[in-house]
């Protein structure tokens, strides 16, 4: 069957991530030959980034070392194709060809199955990191009251201020296009809210170590910790956090999680 071809070239890395190869992909695709195939993947490029998505996440450029007889190599350009990619190339190539009419299909059908997979996924880490972050924010309150902290927003800024580069949480709700009452840990993602776990945490954690006392102080360390993790987050290449996508309200994905049958 077609769909088992498309399975059969699919490959796995190191990483656990699936792949296919353009120069295996093209045959299955009907296309004769390979240089007939680069302009089909040209415009699924073009197609990529005009959908936000940065094209060598999705088109990554390798090259393979191949037999040409008699024990001899050569090497050959190829590129590394995400499943997304090869839906945007069968959604490109030539309709007539009966190949890309199946390939159109299952690729549609098994992109569909691995975003609904992903959501499935981020949906239950951010239900889990929100709750976790109320709780840390609780006993951070706790150890900033009994260190001498009277304004609690003043020091719930401090960090912000530090993590997001000089935003304070106000800045942050507006930035994020909130409504007044809608809260700013109810619209992270799983990654954002990760690193605000990691700010509290570890803001508790130096304020007991060191025994730190005294309102100023308190606001100077977690403003300290805030850009530590920040500077680690840049350090790693990951995305700034006020750069982070606003996320749909924490409320509508535990609905999708205690309601799956209906929403994934």
């Amino acid at each position: 069957m077609p769909n088992n071809n498309f399975e059969r070239i699919k490959k796995i890395d190191t990483k656990g991530e699936e792949y296919w190869s353009a120069r295996e992909l093209f045959k299955l695709l009907g296309y004769g030959e390979y240089n007939k195939f680069i302009p089909v993947m040209e415009k699924a490029i073009e197609a990529c980034i005009n959908s936000g998505e940065k094209a060598k996440n999705h088109f990554a450029r390798v090259s393979d070392m191949v037999g040409i007889g008699s024990g001899a190599e050569r090497t050959i350009s190829d590129i590394r194709l995400s499943r997304y990619a090869c839906y945007l190339i069968a959604q490109n190539g030539d309709p007539r060809k009966e190949e890309i009419a199946l390939a159109q299909t299952y690729f549609a059908i098994q992109t569909r199955k691995q975003e609904v997979h992903e959501q499935f996924m981020e949906d239950h880490k951010r239900v889990h990191l929100r709750g976790e972050m109320t709780t840390h924010n609780k006993k951070l309150g706790q150890i900033a009251k009994h260190a001498g902290v009277t304004n609690y927003a003043n020091f719930q800024d401090s960090g912000y201020l530090g993590l997001y580069g000089g935003l304070r949480q106000k800045d942050i709700h507006k930035k994020m296009k909130l409504k007044q009452r809608e809260k700013i840990l109810d619209h992270m993602g799983s990654e954002e809210l990760a690193a605000n776990i990691f700010r509290a945490t570890q803001t508790d954690a130096k304020m007991r170590r060191e025994n730190i006392f005294g309102e100023t102080k308190v606001n100077k360390t977690h403003y300290g910790v805030g850009k530590k993790v920040r500077q680690t987050i840049k350090e790693l290449g990951g995305t700034m956090p006020e750069k982070l996508p606003t996320a749909e309200s924490i409320k509508i994905a535990q609905k999708r999680i205690y309601r799956p049958k209906q929403n994934y």
